[in-house]
């Protein structure tokens, strides 16, 4: 009989902590799960965003092309888990060989509320100019806007 009692000191501390433990890990395992779900998605997001200024980029750089506008519009998800998202981009000169002459535009793509983002580059040619714009995913009239300019220089920027 006084093994009983032993086992029961022993077992009940162990069992109480379980009670804890187990909604903890499971909690801080879900959370994990939820950040690297929204992190892909704001990647796949940050790709697309990045994909199509640099096609918008490579299109109006031709000598074919004339002076003149073109908007785009991504056609992407307005909210990531009902969660919108906002983009914004920065262009820096590359100084390394040999893509001395070209321009990295670096393209940042930020859940609201959280502190969850992504980055990624986009490398464009040397006559390109950035308008400081931010990209609202949540709006429905959310474009990229390209403008080929007389001089051969393409500016582009986020549009609403």
């Amino acid at each position: 009989m006084p093994h009983v009692t032993i086992e029961y000191m022993i077992m009940m501390p162990i069992l109480i902590m379980q009670i804890f433990l187990f909604p903890l890990t499971a909690s801080w395992l879900m959370n994990i799960w939820i950040d690297s779900r929204r992190t892909l998605a704001l990647q796949d997001i940050a790709s697309h965003l990045g994909s199509t200024i640099q096609q918008l980029y490579f299109s109006l750089n031709h000598d074919t092309i004339s002076a003149g506008t073109t908007t785009y519009s991504p056609g992407l998800p307005p909210f990531i888990e009902d969660l919108p998202y906002v983009g914004n981009a920065t262009l820096r000169t590359i100084l390394e060989q040999p893509l001395n002459s070209s321009k990295v535009l670096d393209l940042t793509v930020r859940l609201i509320s959280t502190r969850t983002s992504v980055t990624t580059s986009v490398v464009l040619g040397p006559n390109v100019s950035w308008k400081t714009s931010s990209f609202m995913g949540n709006s429905t009239k959310a474009f990229v806007a390209a403008e080929k300019l007389s001089d051969g220089t393409i500016s582009l920027s986020f549009g609403d």
